[in-house]
């Protein structure tokens, strides 16, 4: 297991390493290596210190970069495309580009924040589906896995190497709680740039509670809502994360019962027979199901934000 070599000092590898020729196999230990960060220890690039912070790559870093690259190149490419044609009309996957740029405006942005807000708001809920989705998809493909297959049987780089680092599993940068919780916080710094676009800063801020009640109220009121504006963000925080890591998790320990079934009984057809009859099959209806959390994940997310940044521009109590 490439993680625990790369963590372990010299001495723990070859115990790990005789661990490992002995026949034994953590479960345990292989999952959360798969769906856990790099080590602080051990990044993918290392960078120098500022003001006390590292700003080292880690693999879910190094993740978040390669999806802003795809979606960058990918939408730009696309754009100038089109642009360059005699005749602007949309074809291909800039036919579904567009479709999903309507969608988004129409039918997420328009009924949540309003006609006059739509074309405001639209851009950044469009730029949160399109980089979840892309996030989640490319966490369903084994990259680093193949990455680390062509590695062992093509290259054979040196220990200590970037493609030796980077083969520390594969999850989904949105399966990160950081990543979530920034992405929550751009919803929560945006419900505030709402509000105080359409009322005024300090308006948004009265907003906050109904106008006109008996004093005492606001006592026990004003301390629920300040709450329950930070519920917003950690619930969209909690939501997608635990969603992509909870369906990583599912899919590793349906494939680890090979190994353990195998470990167990002493033989390896044990392991295949039972791969085959349940791990596999399971495997296959889980990925599918991910595949649909994939997308929904996105739209809940969209929605979600959409909803809060209404909430404080049109103000109901």
């Amino acid at each position: 297991m490439l993680a625990l070599l790369l963590q372990n000092p010299a001495r723990e590898q070859g115990e790990h390493l005789g661990e490992e020729a002995a026949g034994t196999f953590d479960a345990g230990k292989t999952i959360i290596e798969h769906v856990s960060n790099s080590a602080l220890e051990h990044p993918l690039i290392h960078l120098p210190k500022i003001l006390g912070i590292d700003f080292s790559v880690s693999k879910h870093v190094f993740m978040l970069w390669l999806v802003a690259a795809f979606v960058f190149v990918v939408v730009t490419l696309t754009v100038r495309r089109y642009l360059k044609q005699e005749r602007l009309v949309p074809s291909g996957f800039m036919n579904a580009l567009e479709w999903l740029v309507e969608y988004i405006r129409d039918s997420i942005a328009s009924p949540n924040v309003g006609r006059k807000w739509a074309n405001t708001w639209t851009p950044l809920l469009l730029t949160f589906f399109v980089f979840i989705l892309c996030a989640n998809a490319i966490g369903l493909i084994p990259l680093f896995d193949m990455i680390g297959l062509f590695d062992h049987y093509l290259l054979h780089t040196a220990d200590g190497s970037f493609l030796k680092r980077v083969v520390h599993g594969g999850t989904t940068a949105t399966a990160n709680f950081n990543v979530t919780a920034a992405l929550a916080t751009i919803t929560f710094g945006a419900i505030i740039a709402a509000g105080s676009k359409a009322h005024g800063f300090i308006q948004h801020w009265k907003n906050i509670v109904p106008h006109g009640l008996a004093w005492p109220i606001y006592i026990l009121l004003i301390p629920i809502e300040v709450m329950g504006m930070f519920v917003k963000p950690f619930a969209l925080t909690m939501r997608l994360a635990a969603n992509m890591t909870g369906g990583h998790i599912a899919i590793l320990a349906i494939l680890s019962f090979v190994f353990v079934f195998a470990e167990l009984s002493g033989r390896a057809i044990t392991g295949i027979g039972v791969g085959i009859a349940v791990s596999v099959p399971l495997a296959v209806g889980i990925s599918a199901l991910e595949i649909i959390v994939v997308l929904v994940q996105a739209y809940v997310f969209t929605l979600l934000s959409a909803v809060f940044i209404g909430m404080a521009i049109h103000v109901h109590h």
